[in-house]
């Protein structure tokens, strides 16, 4: 690979912004790095099929394609496996598997609370730069 196709972590950062701009219709200003998506940025769970497919657009190149499998950038099918969800909170179980599967999710105080409702806070334009920049690293 030449070293024009490798992105540095600020144009990784200035693509993703525009995507988010783009899939969600908000304001620059609004994209910080610490911004969550569902809470600041008022995505809806929609929403994440166009930044998914955005991202791949964006990030694919002719030598090679940018593909998100499907539970790789965000935790689905979690809520539904009673192993990794009990009483409206991850289990140990549930909260292994984030971290394996999810290595760009900073984890931080939610792991103490793990609540299922604050799940969403977790997603953050910081972990969707870590998650592409881990990716086109990989």
């Amino acid at each position: 690979m030449s070293s024009a196709t490798v992105k540095s972590r600020d144009e990784i950062i200035a693509d993703v912004r525009e995507v988010l701009e783009e899939a969600l219709g908000v304001d620059s200003e609004d994209v910080t790095l610490d911004a969550t998506l569902n809470g600041d940025l008022g995505a809806e769970s929609i929403d994440y099929l166009d930044i998914v497919f955005r991202l791949e657009k964006t990030f694919s190149t002719p030598e090679k394609p940018f593909k998100i499998a499907q539970g790789e950038m965000l935790p689905e099918n979690l809520m539904t496996d009673p192993s990794l969800v009990e009483g409206g909170k991850v289990t140990a179980k549930g909260i292994a598997l984030l971290k394996d599967r999810m290595p760009h999710l900073a984890l931080g105080n939610w792991e103490s609370d793990p609540q299922v409702a604050k799940l969403g806070e977790l997603f953050t334009v910081k972990s969707l730069v870590d998650f592409v920049e881990r990716k086109l690293k990989g």
